[in-house]
């Protein structure tokens, strides 16, 4: 297994740390023994083929599942060796971003992001609509506040499912599928956006994606997941896997079964 890491992690802040996670559902292995670190600023990318349990490990990131074996050690802190208030607490400081964007049809998109920061931050209703229209602005829907979701692309929906993942400012932003469903050029302006979010909050990314170009272009960490195998086989900046590993299923996803290792997607 390849574990690359540069300088940068050596020195770096460890975000989150997983050791020995194995997860399962009843006693249906999905994945087992997988061990990585992701650090603050990183855009970290979870890939592998289909079934391998990738969003599987994203919920259990979240704190949706709890592993049957193994640590999730988040800032330091054995996330299910805690309280749960204490583990709700944590999530506070983290957004989602979820593939179907799960907007509430019902609601307007100022709505929608309103919604969390008043729940969450105990500000008032008017401040909370304040906050809610700036971070529509800054994914680019400045004037589509009473639009409702039905309203608007799926791109725009996105956009504004990112903004209610970023409107409270969160550590740790963690995106399934972002691109999903996405035509290439929507898919290319919300990895930008994804790059800026993360210059502008200094957050760390973690994203499930099977989407080479995004992999490719936004990630700088990663793990690869293995269906057969049930493990990770390595951990690492994207590019150097694509450019040193020397396993085939790495090469054969990397290279679109190609077996270039060309980097012309970046």
């Amino acid at each position: 297994m390849i574990s690359s890491q540069d300088s940068r992690r050596d020195s770096g802040k460890e975000e989150i740390r997983v050791e020995g996670l194995t997860m399962a559902y009843g006693e249906k292995i999905i994945q087992k023994d997988l061990n990585f670190s992701i650090y603050k600023g990183d855009i970290f990318i979870i890939m592998g083929g289909s079934g391998c349990g990738k969003s599987t490990l994203l919920k259990h990131l979240i704190g949706l599942i709890r592993p049957y074996r193994g640590r999730i050690i988040f800032k330091g802190i054995d996330f299910w060796n805690v309280s749960q208030e204490k583990r709700l607490e944590m999530l506070r400081g983290c957004g989602v971003l979820y593939q179907s964007g799960a907007l509430w049809s019902s609601m307007t998109l100022l709505e929608n992001i309103t919604l969390p920061i008043t729940q969450l931050s105990g500000l008032s209703q008017k401040e909370a609509k304040e906050i809610a229209s700036f971070k529509l602005s800054l994914v680019g829907l400045g004037g589509y506040e009473d639009y409702y979701p039905a309203q608007i692309s799926g791109g725009m929906r996105k956009r504004a499912a990112l903004a209610r993942a970023i409107a409270l400012d969160p550590d740790v932003l963690f995106f399934d599928e972002p691109s999903a469903g996405l035509d290439p050029v929507s898919a290319k302006h919300l990895d930008d956006l994804i790059l800026e979010i993360r210059k502008s909050l200094g957050a760390t990314i973690v994203i499930v994606s099977h989407e080479l170009a995004s992999i490719l272009s936004i990630g700088n960490n990663s793990v690869f997941l293995d269906s057969e195998t049930k493990t990770m086989l390595a951990t690492g900046h994207p590019k150097r896997l694509l450019m040193e590993s020397e396993d085939p299923k790495i090469i054969e996803f990397l290279t679109r079964g190609t077996g270039k290792r060309e980097l012309r997607l970046v």
